[in-house]
């Protein structure tokens, strides 16, 4: 119980603080739109990099962890894309967008925030590695299904290379693959630099929880349960489940990237799985709903898990 109360609820506290802010109106309409864009092009690249390159690299690229979290994501991406086949006869635009939203666990916003309070600055590596997996899986992968409905006739060749590029100028990812090569030069980082590093990405946790409640003050779930209520089934039981059967094959379970990687299968869909959606106009009301659904019910089902981990 000491889990719930040191780390569950202060996570879950900073999420409710701002969605009541959305709700009560205290922060102007465009304060999602700019919450997000500090978080994701400043605050959490800045954290990524100045982790990792200050981290040696061969404590950093764990490939058996990065195998056994592929396996577990791909896996339940693919039960995703068949749940939806079965349900609604989706073709395959919306079968890759039921498939992001049943495996794309939110692993930026709310996994490195806690697996920060969870694990200190030992968990933050092997999380990022989780966070790549997700984009590399999620980003090339699904959106070049997508494409393969939406845009068809470019070919499988340009698609799988404009799935790369959303990859290639994702801040997140880049600033991950800038740290590690930091690293691995053994450069060292100015004073005045890792005190900027350090200021900037302290706000980095606590503006993206801040940012998921946000934004999910302003939607509400109208449509869309049948296949939500698959994707909250899969994303918040089926991938921790498999997470535990698989990851102890790759990693031990009871090392700090074993338990941040058990961890991380265990949260709820990413808010890029709606901004996928809308951007294609596909799915919008499901997948609105998934990230609704996994968010409240993921306040129940990672607190049972931060207990069984022991995580104090």
């Amino acid at each position: 119980m000491q889990a719930i109360f040191n780390v569950a609820l202060p996570i879950f506290g900073v999420i409710l603080t701002g969605f009541l802010a959305g709700k009560w109106r205290i922060l102007g309409g465009e304060a999602t739109a700019a919450l997000n864009a500090f978080v994701s092009y400043f605050a959490l690249p800045v954290l990524f990099f100045g982790t990792l390159a200050r981290t040696p690299v061969d404590t950093v690229l764990d490939p058996s962890l990065m195998a056994g979290f592929g396996i577990v994501v791909m896996a339940t991406f693919l039960v995703g894309m068949l749940s939806t086949r079965i349900a609604v006869r989706g073709g395959l635009a919306k079968m890759s967008l039921q498939g992001i939203a049943a495996s794309w666990g939110n692993v930026g916003y709310m996994g490195v925030p806690l697996c920060l309070a969870a694990f200190g600055e030992a968990g933050l590596p092997p999380a990022m590695l989780t966070v790549i997996v997700t984009a590399v899986i999620a980003m090339v992968f699904g959106v070049m299904l997508i494409e393969l409905e939406v845009a068809a006739g470019q070919g499988p060749i340009l698609t799988f290379f404009n799935a790369a590029w959303n990859v290639a100028r994702n801040p997140l990812p880049v600033s991950i693959a800038a740290g590690i090569a930091w690293s691995g030069l053994a450069l060292p980082l100015p004073t005045p630099v890792e005190k900027w590093m350090d200021l900037l990405g302290a706000a980095a946790a606590p503006c993206a929880l801040f940012a998921i409640g946000l934004f999910l003050s302003d939607k509400s779930v109208r449509s869309g349960l049948a296949e939500a209520g698959l994707a909250t089934v899969i994303k918040l039981l089926l991938q921790p489940l498999l997470a535990a059967c698989v990851l102890p094959f790759f990693v031990d379970p009871a090392s700090v990237p074993g338990k941040v990687a058990l961890l991380m299968a265990s949260l709820p869909t990413a808010a890029n799985a709606f901004v996928l959606a809308k951007q294609f106009e596909i799915q919008v009301e499901q997948n609105t709903a998934s990230v609704l659904l996994t968010t409240g019910f993921s306040v129940v089902t990672v607190s049972a898990l931060l207990v069984w981990l022991r995580v104090t």
